[in-house]
C-alpha cells in the first residue's frame, strides 16, 4: 500500500482503499447552508407574546378577529370578545384611562367592547379612577355599574353574584331593578330576581341572617329585619321601600320614619305611594349622597 494516497491521495490508491471508499461513500459529509436566522422585525411580537404567556400563567384567551378594546394585559391590548379563562393564575388588566382590574383564578371574563367587561363566574378586583358610569361589568344578573370606586365582584356557578365595595359607589341594575351600594356595604344578585337589597357590612348578625332570608322568599322575616335595624340600616329600609307593598311597606316606613329624621315635606301616603320626589327626600335624609348625583347617571346606564 502506498503510503502518499492516504495522506493526499497524491501515489496510486491501494485496491482495498478504494473498495473501502466506495462502500462508505453514502455516508460522506456534505456541506449544508445554515438555516436563516428569524427576521428582527419579528422580535417584539415573539417577545410580547412570551410576556403575555408568563402574565397569565395556566390562563387562556379564545383571540377573535376584532377591534382592541381599553385593556391591556402585559403591555398587549386585549380585543372586543376575547375571552379570558384564567386557570390556576391570577391576571391583572390594566386601561390608563379607566383603571385596574385583578382577575382571580378559576375565573372567566370577556371584554366586550370599550371600557366594558363581563365576569361569567369567579371574582375580579376592580380599582378605578375613570369618571363614573364609564366602567362597567355585566353579570349573568346584572350589570355592575361604577360610581368612581374599589370594589369587589364574585358570580358564581349559578350566575349569582355579590358586591363588596371598599370605596365609592357601584349601582347594581337589571331591567329597572336598582341597588345602590356605598362603601362599607355589600348586595347581592341573583339571575332568578336581579339586584338585592345592600346591607352595611358592620350590620348585626341577626339583621344579616334575616335580610338573606327575606330575599330568598321568607317574608315572615321582615319582622326581625325590622326589629334588628339601627339608625345606619337606613341604606337596606329605603331599599326595602320598593320591593314590599301593603302592610309590609307601610311597617317598612314607619321603621324607617323612626330611625331616620325626615323633612317635613315627606308623608307617608306619598312614600307608600312610591312617589319619586317622596322617595328622593328619604334618600337624601339618609346623608349618604344627594339624589341629584346618582340621578343624573342613572339616565345614561342604557345599553
Amino acid at each position: 500500500m502506498n503510503d502518499d494516497y492516504l495522506w493526499d491521495r497524491s501515489g496510486p490508491p491501494d485496491p482495498g482503499i478504494a473498495e473501502l471508499e466506495r462502500t462508505l461513500a453514502p455516508l460522506r459529509y456534505r456541506h449544508r447552508d445554515p438555516l436563516p436566522k428569524p427576521s428582527r422585525s419579528k422580535w417584539p411580537i415573539a417577545i410580547a407574546a412570551a410576556v403575555v404567556l408568563a402574565a397569565v400563567g395556566l390562563a387562556q384567551w379564545a383571540v377573535p378577529r376584532n377591534v382592541d378594546t381599553a385593556w391591556k394585559v402585559a403591555g398587549v391590548n386585549v380585543r372586543r370578545g376575547q375571552v379570558l379563562r384564567t386557570g390556576g393564575a391570577a391576571v391583572q388588566l390594566q386601561a390608563d384611562e379607566v383603571g385596574r382590574v385583578d382577575v382571580a383564578p378559576n375565573s372567566e371574563l370577556r371584554a366586550t367592547g370599550g371600557n366594558r367587561l363581563a365576569l361569567t363566574r369567579g371574582e375580579l378586583r376592580a380599582f378605578i379612577w375613570a369618571p363614573a358610569r364609564e366602567f362597567v361589568v355585566d353579570t349573568p344578573s346584572a350589570k355592575t355599574i361604577d360610581l368612581g370606586c374599589q370594589y369587589t365582584l364574585n358570580v358564581d356557578d349559578h350566575g349569582d353574584g355579590l358586591v363588596k365595595v371598599t370605596m365609592g359607589w357601584v349601582a347594581f341594575d337589571n331591567n329597572g331593578r336598582e341597588s345602590f351600594i356605598p362603601a362599607g356595604a355589600q348586595c347581592r344578585t341573583r339571575k332568578k330576581s336581579g339586584p338585592g337589597i345592600p346591607w352595611f357590612e358592620d350590620s348585626g348578625d341577626a339583621f344579616r341572617d334575616a335580610l338573606a332570608r327575606f330575599e330568598v322568599g321568607d317574608v315572615g322575616s321582615l319582622t326581625t329585619v325590622l326589629r334588628e335595624a339601627r339608625p345606619r340600616d337606613g341604606l337596606t329600609l329605603w331599599h326595602l321601600l320598593a320591593r314590599t307593598g301593603g302592610a309590609d311597606r307601610a311597617a317598612v316606613y314607619d321603621r324607617f320614619a323612626a330611625l331616620t329624621q325626615l323633612p317635613g315635606e315627606v308623608t307617608r301616603e306619598g312614600v307608600l305611594k312610591q312617589e319619586p320626589r317622596m322617595m328622593d327626600l328619604c334618600w337624601n335624609a339618609l346623608g349618604l349622597e344627594n339624589t341629584g348625583w346618582w340621578r343624573g347617571w342613572e339616565r345614561r346606564w342604557g345599553g
